[in-house]
């Protein structure tokens, strides 16, 4: 071996060792008496015990950065410039020495070579885990373009993420192919559902794990399903269907406001292939259908609206989108009889003008957690909307303060063990979603949320596109994106409609668009693509 060999060798190992070696804690230091500024802010949070590495950067006026991390007798040292990066196996090590307890984080910043140390922060390590999975719909924060959308699942104790659809696998700009809706049965994936509007449009089934695209939309039912909602035990969707529109504002902070015309709830019965009505009651929008863990009852939302004779529901609904508050309300469902029972009063939002959306109950049954807003049902773009809390067994509300923002709080999930809630939340900027999980502990309370952990610390600050509809799963999805791409490409199936004695009232029209108008510092606005709701605007 030749000395050019032996330098070589040993400039490598150099390398090696310095990329990774632990950084030293310097000797001398200064105190900011402060706790650091960092991002994201991961500082006194909760965290599951199986989490990934909580990265940050340190957002002080620094040349260098270095973090300690202590957990009971284990402790580890990371820097990098501003970003402090966690090895994945150290961080594991330290999750379970910190179990029930807390990981000690402390940061020392050095500027022009004096070096100060900022008090000290910690980690509480919950005993609950969370489930491993995540899913979102990826979409850009626009109101009528469809490019580049996928739904992609994240594995929460590491970085990995993966396409579970892509909507450019089978569409382009002309054929435009949008998605959303994905939903699944507790939490696993062998049977769950999502969207495909526009090219190839219908709904994507997987149920046992076999996948086949359905046409929801029948003669007798004013669209296609939109929002779902699984039995928890038995092959039962079920869904809004919606005559959507959307209107911009010109004068709020809100910008937009997506509003229904027309709203009713119905059942899809997978294995017979049947659609019918839940509920399609005259002036009233109902939406937002949630089956109880139980599957005994099942909760939405709707909102009572009558409509005047002077001009077109359309016009009207632009011109009066604050009368519109949804409550919360329950039917029980009758498994042996596949009927639902009357109507009842859950939560009355309007009678404080306001209105409730996405009802979901944690799995002991025990909670129901929404969001609430001034009005309408569309609250992403509502800043001042918020996560409140109903005890089902003292009907005491409260508002969670510790999960909610200044920002909207729009969608929400729970965890299969009811410890951790996940919200998509526009906190960091008012513009894009992403999502905030927060622990519920065993007393009811929520805690200090914290945004789902990326391997690079500056990632939201340059992601341009928003986390809709985050939903926790126990499981990967295991059908390829390309084994949907071609049951995509294939002819729906044809869903047919079974008229119940619950079918009654059941209002038929066909889907209009807005005229171009201005009312009240409001415009409406047809696109050239349908409106829906749950991907025009996000």
């Amino acid at each position: 071996m030749n000395i050019r060999t032996i330098l070589l060798i040993s400039v490598m190992l150099a390398v090696l060792n310095a990329c990774t070696s632990h950084p030293s804690v310097p000797e001398n230091h200064t105190n900011a008496g402060r706790p650091p500024v960092i991002y994201p802010d991961y500082k006194n949070v909760t965290v599951p015990c199986n989490i990934a590495p909580l990265n940050f950067s340190v957002m002080e006026k620094t040349d260098n950065s270095v973090a300690r991390f202590t957990a009971d007798n284990i402790s580890y040292t990371y820097g990098n410039g501003h970003k402090i990066q966690i090895d994945i196996d150290e961080w594991k090590e330290m999750l379970a020495a910190a179990k029930g307890e807390s990981i000690k984080v402390e940061v020392f910043a050095e500027k022009d070579g004096e070096w100060a140390t900022y008090t000290p922060f910690y980690i509480n390590v919950a005993e609950d885990e969370i489930d491993p999975y995540m899913s979102y719909r990826l979409i850009q924060p626009s109101y009528v373009a469809y490019e580049g959308l996928s739904i992609s699942q994240r594995n929460l104790t590491n970085f990995e993420e993966k396409d579970i659809y892509n909507n450019m696998i089978v569409s382009d700009e002309i054929t435009a192919q949008c998605i959303n809706c994905h939903s699944y049965q507790n939490y696993g994936t062998n049977s769950m559902q999502f969207h495909m509007r526009q090219g190839f449009g219908g709904t994507m089934i997987v149920c046992n794990g076999e996948a086949r695209k359905v046409d929801l939309k029948t003669d007798s039912t004013i669209s296609a399903g939109v929002y779902p909602s699984w039995h928890p035990t038995l092959n039962l969707i079920a869904y809004s269907t919606n005559l959507t529109g959307q209107g911009f504002h010109t004068k709020s902070r809100a910008k937009i406001d997506v509003q229904d015309t027309r709203s009713d709830l119905i059942l899809y019965d997978i294995d017979k292939n049947e659609v019918s009505n839940i509920s399609a009651i005259k002036n009233e929008l109902e939406v937002f259908p949630w089956w109880a863990p139980d599957g005994k009852s099942i909760y939405f939302c709707s909102a009572h609206f009558e409509y005047k004779d002077t001009t077109s529901e359309e016009t009207q609904m632009i011109e009066r989108f604050e009368e519109v508050k949804h409550n919360i309300y329950r039917k029980s469902f009758d498994k042996a009889t596949m009927t639902f029972g009357d109507t009842e009063l859950i939560y009355d939002a309007a009678k404080d003008s306001m209105s409730a959306t996405f009802p979901r109950i944690s799995p002991d049954g025990r909670y129901l957690l929404f969001a609430l807003g001034k009005h309408g049902c569309f609250h992403v773009w509502h800043p001042e909307a918020d996560l409140y809390l109903t005890d089902l067994q003292t009907m005491q509300t409260r508002k969670l303060e510790n999960i909610n923002s200044v920002q909207s709080e729009s969608y929400h999930s729970w965890s299969s063990n009811g410890r951790w809630i996940v919200v998509g939340s526009r906190r960091d900027d008012g513009n894009y979603t992403r999502p905030y999980i927060a622990y519920f502990d065993k007393k009811g309370r929520a805690h200090k949320p914290f945004i789902v952990p990326q391997e690079d610390p500056d990632f939201y600050r340059y992601f341009m596109r928003s986390f809709n509809i985050p939903e926790f799963m126990k499981e990967p999805v295991q059908i390829a994106p390309q084994e949907f791409a071609s049951v995509a490409k294939t002819d729906a199936l044809k869903a047919n409609f079974k008229s119940t004695k619950q079918s009654h009232g059941v209002l038929q029209q066909s889907v209009s668009k807005y005229d171009s108008l201005k009312v009240d510092g409001m415009t409406g606005a047809s696109p050239k693509k349908p409106a829906d709701k749950d991907h025009i605007v996000n």
